[in-house]
């Protein structure tokens, strides 16, 4: 079935996005990068096919220069659940395929840099004032001028999946920033009793559409609810999926079918099931409510048989098709679940129902040179499209219902260890998350680079501690300013010794330039010194802090002070942190403004160097601001006296805005049991090993 559908692509349709399987040619739909060819990779790595493994990644590779630069829209949610979804998966499988990797891998590679490439284009889309995407960007321009600010819920709460891989395989936490900023958006959005509606206007938080349900426009923020809280360890995730599900159940389930409601006062809308609602027991499952989860996927099975396909939308009470959504465009979601409850209960009647679903695609939407949406379930007449997903996931999803010995089934009982330049990792020992789009993750490799990255922000602390910026920006010489720069930063009281040192690093410059004019000597600065102070509460959303100022005034004792170029800009240097006791430290003041400077007006501009410190895993790691503010500073001065004009989405807005967004979780010390999948009992999130035994049972 796979093959001959990929066979079908290649020969007729590459490199095209699909498929149109009825005139065995292709079409462009998402967005004109050989959209299946990204789609099905990883699954030629599941079923064993290395050498098309090799010849597509290295195509791939070689079209990486110019493979994402064009000027075209793309959805933002296909384009990450698909693109990203997708070389992440294959770029962690690549080893494995017995491809030849850099030293660097799994933290870096041509596949992940391509991932990084297209998800910084769909960056855009996040600079909101809600921190909700709009659904569309343009691959060179962003958002486009005039785009709708309205978009599906699923199309705002799901990129934690992708996005919070690639922060920590790249080191950078802008993707999982925006990715958890959208999450927590919806989450304030939610209807008093609770529940979401369908679709959001992202500029104002205002629903347009109030059903709520679990299925189209809605599904996969529940599903990354869950699947991002223990691929990261967010305790926070899961809570929310809990408080969502009570509502769910006591709003929107009815006999084991989950129906639609409006958001506001929870009474039933459209008695229907979805096509998409099909997900739902493979989540259950994955939590363990095995009971209900078989309850129903015994309802939507029963679905299945009633038309050898789910319908996208079903009447429940009538039990028919629902006029004008009649079609099967070869859905996923009920052979999905069906693998994740086999894994659990190995049920043979699972088994059969994967059997029905194979026998009934293979009957009525297989064509001469691949399979065809079925565009009505009721005499099964065909479209000509075939959409990525089929060979992305339908055909996965059966594929691993048959295999019991594939590699993505370990249960942890086996691994591998690499070694790396930055260290030992051990990978492939189970625990593969699938995104959405089926591409799975291996979160061992994640966790590997994600505590790399950590050990790689050390070396960049210490570039920090000798970074001169005063020097830089040609305001105070080398030595003194770095003396400065090592108070600032360890938050220290300048000692007799320390001023003692910096008077005769003054005497010094004054003998080299003896010749100069008495009062005119540019060697000297005023010593600036620190009170000390403690750190910041480890809890960034509930901080309460006060700043220290040292401002810069006239020097009451005729000190010399150094002259700063032009233009005429007064630097205020404020340290910012907690609460200290009224009377403080005594303080010298820097006045970086020549005697003899000319301007007649000046600009003054603050720079705050952040105190601030952050607790993550048990180790304070400092977090400095002070490189942006330079940026604002210049920035300030370039664009005075300009009108302000109507602001287009930019990812240098969104990165001022991500500042103050936490990716700092409180974790629970407690492992999650997980019947459907097994190794999840054995592999904690971070890709550390754990025998039965020591399993805590709740």
């Amino acid at each position: 079935m796979f093959y001959h559908a990929y066979d079908g692509y290649i020969n007729h349709a590459y490199p095209y996005d699909e498929l149109r399987p009825l005139t065995c040619d292709g079409h462009d739909t998402w967005g004109s990068y050989s959209l299946t060819l990204i789609d099905a990779l990883d699954t030629l790595a599941v079923m064993g096919n290395h050498t098309e493994f090799h010849r597509v990644t290295n195509l791939l590779i070689d079209r990486s220069a110019s493979f994402f630069d064009m000027d075209i829209n793309v959805s933002v949610f296909e384009t990450n659940i698909r693109v990203v979804g997708g070389l992440l998966s294959a770029h962690l499988m690549m080893r494995r395929t017995g491809m030849v990797v850099e030293p660097g891998w799994p933290c870096s590679g041509p596949l992940l840099h391509l991932a990084e490439t297209i998800a910084r284009k769909l960056l855009p889309a996040f600079d909101t004032e809600t921190g909700m995407p709009f659904g569309t960007v343009n691959l060179r321009h962003g958002v486009p001028k005039g785009e709708t600010p309205v978009t599906c819920t699923a199309g705002v709460g799901t990129f934690i999946v992708e996005f919070g891989s690639l922060s920590r395989l790249t080191g950078d936490p802008v993707f999982e920033k925006v990715a958890m900023r959208a999450i927590r958006a919806l989450w304030k959005f939610r209807s008093p009793i609770g529940l979401l509606g369908n679709h959001i206007d992202v500029k104002t938080g205002k629903w347009t559409a109030l059903d709520s349900g679990i299925g189209g426009g809605v599904d996969s923020y529940f599903e990354y609810l869950v699947k991002g809280s223990f691929m990261f360890n967010i305790p926070e995730l899961l809570e929310m999926f809990r408080e969502y599900e009570k509502q769910i159940v006591s709003h929107l389930k009815r006999d084991d079918w989950y129906m639609w409601a409006n958001m506001k006062k929870g009474g039933i809308t459209l008695p229907l099931f979805t096509s998409l609602d099909a997900y739902w027991p493979g989540i259950q499952s994955m939590l363990g409510d095995l009971d209900s989860a078989m309850k129903t996927i015994h309802n939507f099975h029963q679905v299945w048989k009633q038309f050898g396909s789910t319908p996208e939308y079903y009447n429940i009470p009538k039990a028919e098709v629902h006029q004008g959504r009649e079609g099967y465009p070869l859905r996923p979601e009920l052979i999905e679940s069906i693998v994740y409850l086999y894994r659990a209960t190995q049920d043979p009647y699972l088994l059969k129902a994967g059997v029905d679903i194979v026998e009934a695609i293979e009957h009525i939407a297989r064509t001469s040179c691949g399979y065809a949406t079925v565009k009505d379930v009721r005499d099964h007449r065909l479209e000509n499209r075939m959409e990525s997903f089929f060979l992305a996931e339908t055909t996965k999803y059966l594929y691993l219902l048959f295999d019991p010995e594939n590699f993505l089934h370990n249960n942890g009982s086996h691994g591998e260890l690499i070694h790396t330049p930055n260290g030992d990792c051990v990978l492939e020992a189970g625990g593969y998350v699938y995104n959405t789009e089926a591409h799975p993750i291996d979160l061992a490799a994640v966790h590997c680079c994600s505590a790399q990255k950590k050990q790689e922000e050390e070396t960049l602390q210490n570039f920090h501690d000798n970074l001169n910026l005063l020097e830089l920006l040609d305001i105070a010489q080398d030595k003194e300013s770095r003396i400065i720069g090592k108070k600032l930063k360890k938050k220290k009281q300048a000692s007799s010794t320390d001023r003692q040192e910096r008077a005769e690093t003054g005497r010094e410059g004054n003998n080299e330039s003896e010749k100069a004019p008495e009062g005119k000597s540019e060697e000297r600065e005023n010593s600036v010194t620190q009170p000390e102070g403690p750190g910041r509460s480890n809890d960034r959303d509930h901080q309460e802090a006060a700043s220290t100022h040292l401002s810069t005034e006239e020097s009451k004792n005729n000190e010399n002070t150094a002259t700063s170029p032009q233009p005429d800009i007064k630097l205020t240097i404020v340290k910012s942190q907690p609460k200290t006791p009224d009377k403080l430290p005594p303080r010298d003041a820097v006045d970086l403004n020549g005697a003899d400077s000319q301007t007649t007006a000046s600009s003054k501009v603050t720079i705050q160097i952040n105190n601030d410190v952050t607790v993550e895993n048990g180790h304070q790691k400092p977090s400095f601001d002070l490189a942006q503010q330079i940026l604002d500073l210049f920035s300030s001065v370039t664009t005075q006296g300009k009108e302000d004009e109507v602001r287009q989405p930019s990812v240098t807005e969104l990165y001022k805005t991500l500042a103050n967004v936490s990716v700092v979780y409180i974790s629970k010390p407690s492992i999650m049991r997980c019947p459907a999948q097994p190794f999840h009992s054995r592999i904690s999130v971070w890709g550390e090993m754990f025998a039965d035994e020591d399993i805590p049972l709740e």
